[in-house]
């Protein structure tokens, strides 16, 4: 569309009206003989208004739209709603005349349109991303080659305890032992195995108990790292009639690992109630014991050094079976 002062485009299109051709109304009213305007025609141009001029600007559209038909409200922006539902004012939508080009001298902007679809184009990609966990995500379960077994006692390695004066009970009947358990899950699986075992050179005469129990979980949607330490560490806080806890690291096994001592208030040490306590990756290995031997025994058990030494050997061989799925024969074990 041109502007008063400047020359009219040769290539602008006059806009059409969705109403057909209607005359233009000529001053002085109605002419004899001519139908009566449209109500929804273009105004007429102006009186006065010279060869090559446009229309009065509309008020808050620049260049000027239709006059909006008498008694009806207008549409968004200003522009004149159509009369009938599911038709698009003329100027505006497919069919739309083309614009002219813009005066000289005036400031060019770019289509407002394509900015908003970029606009509207970013977010629903940021949305998918976000959906999708392309920015951050969850992160992948670091479980290496671990994998669930149903029966965790195959791979544990009971040489080490073997070592220090102990063997598994013999099974019986109603009584399997060692005992394995565990349970799949998509978000963490669990295994077990308890042991029950004796110490070498007793007597039936002698009062003696001790049990190993193993547990291990994979962690497959939650990372265990920030909370492992914390775990053990409460037993600090713990307190018994008789007794207290006191927590450590040890190192060279896994990622992290610590064990928690029961002590008793007088100090002493004996090594009756350990747990070691491994991370590896999402993985986390349990070896908890407890021993009893009654004072008349000719037995000595182990203190807490040497099971803690013994649970870490143990539970290092057992790691390394378990990653590579390869069961521990059952001489080898024991």
């Amino acid at each position: 569309m041109s502007t008063p002062g400047d020359q009219p485009n040769p290539y602008a299109q006059p806009p059409s009206n969705p109403y057909g051709n209607v005359p233009a109304q000529q001053p002085g009213g109605q002419q004899p003989g001519q139908p009566a305007p449209h109500p929804y025609a273009y105004p007429p141009t102006p009186a006065g208004s010279q060869p090559g001029q446009s229309a009065a600007a509309h008020p808050t559209m620049p260049g000027g739209v239709p006059t909006q038909p008498p008694g009806q409200a207008p549409g968004p922006l200003g522009q004149p709603a159509s009369p009938y539902p599911g038709q698009v004012a003329a100027g505006y939508g497919p069919g739309a005349p083309t614009p002219a080009a813009p005066a000289s001298g005036s400031k060019k902007r770019g289509p407002l349109w394509a900015l908003g679809g970029a606009v509207v184009a970013s977010a629903v990609w940021a949305g998918v991303t976000f959906a999708t966990g392309g920015f951050e995500g969850d992160p992948e379960p670091e479980l290496g080659s671990y994998a669930y077994t149903g029966n965790l006692c195959d791979y544990t390695d009971y040489a080490p305890i073997k070592k220090a004066g102990f063997s598994k009970e013999e099974s019986t009947g109603e009584k399997k032992n060692p005992l394995a358990s565990g349970t799949e899950h998509e978000a963490l699986d669990t295994m077990q195995c308890n042991t029950d075992l004796e110490a070498e050179n007793t007597s039936s005469s002698d009062y003696a108990s001790t049990w190993l129990s193993t547990s291990a979980l994979l962690h497959r949607e939650t990372d265990p790292e920030p909370e492992f330490e914390a775990q053990y560490r409460a037993y600090e806080n713990q307190r018994g009639t008789t007794y207290t806890y006191k927590v450590a690291p040890v190192p060279n096994l896994g990622d992290e690992a610590y064990v928690v001592t029961q002590v008793e208030k007088d100090g002493e040490d004996d090594g009756s109630y350990v747990i070691l306590g491994v991370r590896d990756g999402w993985m986390t290995y349990q070896l908890s014991w407890s021993n009893y031997i009654s004072s008349s025994s000719s037995v000595t058990p182990p203190d807490s050094k040497k099971v803690t030494e013994m649970l870490s050997e143990s539970a290092k061989s057992t790691m390394e079976h378990w990653q590579k799925q390869e069961p521990l024969p059952k001489d080898e074990s024991e």
